[in-house]
């Protein structure tokens, strides 16, 4: 028979996982965005563009472009 305990430790163990896999997903998801925003600018898209776009303020984009790429 397993206790309120346990149960209650394995569903803390459940939420933790799926804390640390949409982390990931986020760092992934930020990487790409960085790519990609990189690249409109490359290619000439201004800032306000690329923000609307993205739904990120301008200073927000600025920021992603200056964050170094997460490990």
């Amino acid at each position: 028979m397993t206790s309120e305990r346990d149960r209650t430790l394995r569903e803390v163990r459940k939420a933790a996982e799926r804390r640390a896999k949409a982390d990931e997903d986020k760092r992934e998801a930020t990487e790409d965005l960085r790519t990609y925003v990189k690249a409109a600018r490359f290619a000439g898209v201004p800032i306000t563009q690329i923000a609307s776009e993205a739904g990120l303020s301008r200073q927000g984009v600025y920021d992603l472009l200056a964050e170094q790429p997460s490990a």
